[in-house]
């Protein structure tokens, strides 16, 4: 077996590697993006959530479980290059990688969101510019140091939820002086599904962008410290948790507002709590919200280096990215990253305000091409590999459920004029990355 790590250096923890899953999914998706699902579905969004959540959960399951028997950062584009072809790995990884591109850019644009709660004037280049600075030179130190912080960040940010769950259970029920909200919201305003099974639909594919960095604690398993524990501690945790934490705060946010009053250009939790008069809480969650846009750009941005870096090991992408420097850290891949990701600066400048929805449609079309390599490449794992460590739960059923699930997505995608230009793309750049494939594999056979 070809799949194996070298020169990075396995200095993250457990813990850690549980709070690197979350940090790139506790993020803009959930504290702005879902403002879009609820718009689609109403209170019935929680089911969108739930769907999804099991889908997820499979995913997970299927890539812990090829992650356990082969640790290596490389992750998925590793798996589909060695159980689909070379020419999977090669658009499974080069695809990854641009979704952490995408997604560091889509951070980015949403930190001047955030931060116009307290500067509304201040442009969202410069805010870009200083986030991306600050996420870069954190990341060049050393991969404790990025472990360290991703964990304690990813804890501020699970610890306000589960703060605002609670204070918004309170309101509901009546705890303190206030009267309770009660159930009025839920069953008011058209009832629990006021636009039918197909707002239900049209809501999963808002909600499958909130999912997608979670697969990002694949990349981080070349540098887990005890992958054969680590791994399936950090898999299985964290999936229950981000359904919980995803139900929970949605939820909450259904219970004290009505749905078809909230704004895709605004925060829907902020709106809440400023709303039923907590602009106390508010401000404090903006702070969380800030450090969770922070959290996930840290992510992504070691998550994207490292693939690139896997890239280069297999003759995929250029050879210097395959560098290391004498702390472990594939720098040359990481600053290459960076001032990619730095384009959006200049986006910025420009199409301020224009820019986040069709990030967004981008990327939920590059996240279905990752969750499909997993998926192909576990059904081709499991005909090959036996009694493993870490077997995922209904194999093979699972695997046909979520490629049906990949499906309808694509479906949806087509029929939401928000999402066409995210599925044109998606389609623009596999055809890319197939004639690029095919080229390099002319040259090198000539």
């Amino acid at each position: 077996m070809t799949l194996q790590e070298q020169g990075l250096n396995r200095g993250v923890k457990s813990r850690q590697l549980m709070m690197i899953a979350f940090g790139s999914s506790i993020g803009t998706g959930l504290f702005l993006g879902s403002a879009g699902s609820i718009q689609y579905a109403g209170p019935a969004v929680l089911i969108s959530f739930a769907l999804v959540g099991v889908i997820v959960y499979f995913l997970m399951r299927m890539l812990g479980e090829m992650a356990v028997e082969h640790p290596v950062s490389g992750s998925f584009a590793a798996y589909s290059r060695e159980y689909i072809g070379r020419g999977a790995g090669f658009i499974t990884g080069w695809n990854w990688w641009f979704t952490t591109v995408v997604v560091g850019m889509l951070e980015l644009t949403a930190m001047g969101t955030f931060l116009d709660y307290w500067f509304p004037g201040l442009p969202h280049w410069v805010t870009a510019l200083v986030t991306l600075l600050a996420v870069v030179g954190l990341n060049v130190l050393n991969v404790r140091v990025f472990a360290a912080t991703e964990y304690w960040l990813s804890l501020i940010k699970v610890s306000a939820l589960v703060l605002m769950i609670v204070l918004g259970l309170g309101l509901v029920v009546g705890v303190g002086s206030e009267p309770a909200i009660g159930l009025q919201h839920i069953t008011d305003h058209g009832g629990f599904m006021p636009n039918g099974l197909s707002g239900v639909l049209f809501a999963l594919v808002a909600v499958t962008f909130t999912f997608g960095g979670i697969m990002s604690i694949g990349t981080a398993a070349g540098e887990a410290d005890d992958p054969d524990k680590a791994i399936p501690r950090a898999v299985n945790s964290v999936v229950w948790r981000i359904l919980v934490f995803y139900l929970g705060g949605i939820g909450t946010i259904l219970l004290l507002a009505p749905w078809n009053e909230q704004d895709t250009n605004e925060s829907p939790f902020i709106r809440v709590l400023t709303g039923v008069g907590f602009s106390g809480a508010a401000t404090a969650l903006n702070v969380v919200i800030v450090v969770a846009v922070f959290s996930v750009l840290n992510t992504m941005t070691y998550s994207g280096a490292r693939m690139l870096r896997d890239l280069a090991r297999n003759g995929q992408a250029p050879r210097t990215f395959a560098e290391t420097n004498h702390k472990g850290l594939p720098t040359k891949a990481l600053l290459f990253d960076a001032t990619l990701m730095g384009v959006v600066v200049i986006l910025n400048y420009f199409f301020e305000g224009k820019i986040f929805a069709v990030l967004l449609a981008i990327i939920v079309g590059t996240e279905l091409i990752t969750w499909a390599g997993i998926c192909v490449s576990h059904l081709n794992f499991r005909k090959r590999v036996h009694n493993t460590k870490f077997p995922a739960p209904l194999y093979p059923a699972a695997n046909w459920i979520c490629i049906g699930f990949f499906a309808l997505v694509l479906v949806m995608m087509g029929m939401l004029d928000e999402y066409r230009m995210g599925l044109a793309t998606l389609a623009g750049w596999i055809v890319a990355l197939g004639l690029i494939w095919l080229t390099t594999q002319r040259r090198s056979n000539a």
